[in-house]
């Protein structure tokens, strides 16, 4: 299906960050601008949900599953001993099922029930376009993140750094067809304060700044032609992967908040889950695990996903926080980028794909404090000592899980293999064994290794 469903291939991604829209050479530092990268292979592929959803809803269908659409779900009810039963309205026979998987997104009700009241612990605010008019020659090459501002002071509505984010789209395989037709997004990081900015004042920035960005245009209103607009807040909680309240239901993708807090989920999230949880479902069916306290352990505590909070706070700027250097994000991600791209693909590549490695980050952070020294103060009064403590928490389970995951699994994985006979226990090591991979970054493919 790869053929058919990739639509959009091009190198690479650029990321970059600059306090104004400029061509630099060389480092922070060096030019006072700011840095950029390509680093090739990363999110360098567009492809078609029309066929992957068509394709995924046939081959399933042939397997002897029923697709219902245009049916609402009302509720769902669940007995630990008998199953669940999904309601779909008074004229229709509810569905039974062993097994009821949540993939309703970040805007699941069943996650919200199980969240309710609690405000999100940061937001990730989007807005966007699909649209045609720009210019064909330089629409060969997407930007994973980039910025050409200073943090925008907002007055009452607080301080926000804006990043870019764009890909070409209709270009085909390996950028062989021209196209004027790209996608553009502006998202920002912020906490749920209610005085934070609607996303309509947002979406202004964005028409405001674009031609700045995408320098082929000079008047949105005239030079594009709209595909559509894009626009979305997208919640993240600390407290992730969303451990089941009910037995028999398990949360999915965006609905369990498996996506990192710097990424804007969806989909390309939970691809690098798709193998472990699919496992661990059919594994929960045949061998009856299906109480809460069982599927617990597919949604278990990562700390690689716990230690990108920090990362998160340190992108944004709290409401009332004052005498905040303009140029602070900006000149943080310049130089923590420019050190991972000299430590080379194996330290960029990752954390790019939103795979934290304790190796990547510890060489990371160690170079970038000999780099800079005097902005380490800096970012400490930036994130707060209680956040930075429970960061340091995370870091110490990153380091437990790695080691476990390789001192410990290869002999436990052999020991799980032959506990045919108590089926309860060898899912429940097999689920510890994956926390460890997964949550250490342990799953992650170098290029020499594939």
């Amino acid at each position: 299906d790869i053929d058919e469903a990739v639509t959009t291939e091009f190198p690479g991604c650029r990321s970059g960050f600059k306090n104004k829209e400029a061509p630099t050479t060389g480092g922070y530092f060096e030019n006072g601008i700011g840095y950029e990268v390509v680093t090739p292979n990363v999110l360098n592929l567009g492809v078609s949900p029309d066929y992957l959803i068509r394709s995924v809803g046939e081959r399933f269908q042939k397997l002897g599953g029923i697709v219902l659409e245009n049916t609402r779900l009302k509720g769902v009810v669940v007995s630990e001993r008998v199953g669940a039963a999904l309601d779909i309205g008074e004229s229709a026979k509810p569905i039974t099922a062993k097994l009821v998987l949540d993939c309703m997104g970040n805007a699941s009700p069943i996650s919200r029930q199980q969240r309710y009241g609690k405000k999100p612990d940061g937001v990730c605010a989007v807005v966007g376009t699909c649209a045609g008019g720009y210019d064909p020659k330089s629409n060969t090459q997407g930007d994973i993140i980039y910025t050409n501002t200073e943090i925008q002071d907002k007055g009452n509505n607080g301080q926000l750094q804006y990043f870019w984010e764009a890909f070409p789209v209709g270009i085909g395989r390996n950028g062989i067809t021209e196209s004027d037709i790209k996608t553009t997004y502006m998202f920002t990081y912020m906490d749920a304060d209610s005085k934070r900015p609607p996303l309509s004042t947002i979406m202004d920035d964005y028409w405001d700044l674009l031609p700045i960005y995408q320098p082929s245009i000079s008047d949105p209103e005239t030079d594009l032609d709209i595909k559509r607009v894009l626009f979305a807040y997208f919640p993240t909680y600390r407290d992730s992967p969303l451990q089941p309240a009910w037995s028999r239901v398990l949360a999915v993708g965006d609905a369990s908040g498996i996506q990192s807090p710097l990424s804007f989920g969806g989909f390309g999230a939970l691809t690098r889950h798709l193998g472990r949880i699919s496992t661990a479902v059919s594994e929960a069916l045949v061998k009856d695990c299906l109480h809460k306290d069982d599927l617990g352990l597919v949604n278990a505590y990562r700390p690689d996903l716990s230690v990108t909070w920090m990362f998160q706070k340190a992108m944004s700027i709290r409401m009332k926080q004052r005498d905040v250097d303009p140029k602070f994000v900006n000149r943080l991600l310049a130089s923590n980028f420019q050190i991972m791209n000299d430590m080379g693909m194996d330290t960029i590549k990752p954390f790019l794909q939103d795979v934290v490695r304790l190796d990547g980050l510890i060489g990371s952070l160690a170079r970038s404090f000999v780099a800079d020294p005097l902005f380490t103060p800096e970012i400490v009064g930036h994130v707060g000592i209680p956040l930075l403590v429970d960061w340091l928490g995370h870091l110490s389970m990153l380091a437990l899980y790695t080691v476990l995951h390789n001192a410990v699994s290869p002999a436990l994985g052999l020991y799980a293999d032959v506990l045919d006979d108590h089926p309860r226990q060898q899912f429940q090591l097999r689920r510890k064994m994956e926390a460890w991979k997964f949550g250490s970054g342990s799953d992650y493919q170098f290029e020499k290794d594939e």
